[in-house]
């Protein structure tokens, strides 16, 4: 559900993104689309996308991606909510490294925008399991 929850706007944002940094070089994702939206079991390894999995347990999963300008996590925890015991709860977090001044620059706008897409992509995620 994560990699088909990001809103439509956030979706015209990552296209633009994509055209721009590609003449910086960076990469996209484009790279490796033809190969594994049909198959993808989100295996370590496997990529959807701009990311790859680079952990698996049976609550966590990682993603991300290295690249010149920095190399960025994301964590899917879903675990036991620690106030209501009869819950689960799932954790969104992401860490950076910058390798240098591209990756603090080009984070700059990116930054406000993850404010606002997590909890949309949290909010489609939702409404998504509870039309299951």
């Amino acid at each position: 559900m994560f990699f088909t929850s990001g809103p439509k706007w956030g979706k015209k944002m990552f296209g633009f993104r994509n055209k721009a940094v590609r003449l910086l070089g960076l990469k996209t994702g484009y790279e490796t689309e033809s190969q594994q939206k049909r198959d993808f079991k989100c295996e370590v390894g496997e990529r959807m996308g701009i990311f790859k999995v680079f952990d698996k347990t049976n609550n966590e999963i990682v993603i991300g991606e290295d690249d010149k300008h920095l190399d960025f996590r994301v964590s899917l925890l879903f675990d036991e909510n620690k106030e209501h015991l009869d819950e689960k709860s799932l954790t969104i977090s992401t860490t950076v490294k910058f390798h240098n001044w591209l990756g603090v620059l080009y984070f700059l706008p990116v930054h406000p925008f993850h404010k606002l897409i997590v909890p949309a992509m949290l909010k489609n995620m939702i409404e998504q399991l509870e039309k299951r």
